[in-house]
């Protein structure tokens, strides 16, 4: 049996995680971030998870590797999350206009 994880022309498997809270609400931003990181790393992502969570948490994952954490960092501008995510899924490529 022959599953595909790799996207077409990569040889790299990457995946987001988004753990968000519940108690919160912050669904919505979890999502919109989602949506903004799928549209930016296409070619580049396998999956991309939302994970409810509890107690405030806001936590992007890439490969299980913590790249933002609202208690840390407070809550992130998308440019500087997609920054964070490129370094590690395509160090080489631009973001074009959001690299400004």
């Amino acid at each position: 049996m022959t599953t595909e994880t790799t996207p077409p022309g990569t040889g790299a498997v990457h995946r987001v995680q988004i753990e968000y809270c519940t108690q919160c609400r912050w669904l919505p931003r979890a999502a919109w971030l989602a949506q903004e990181l799928l549209t930016t790393f296409e070619s580049e992502l396998t999956e991309l998870a939302l994970k409810p969570g509890t107690g405030g948490v806001f936590v992007v994952r890439v490969d299980d590797e913590v790249v933002w954490d609202r208690r840390e960092q407070g809550f992130p501008e998308p440019t500087a999350v997609k920054r964070r995510v490129r370094d590690r899924v395509a160090p080489h490529r631009s973001l074009g206009h959001s690299e400004k």
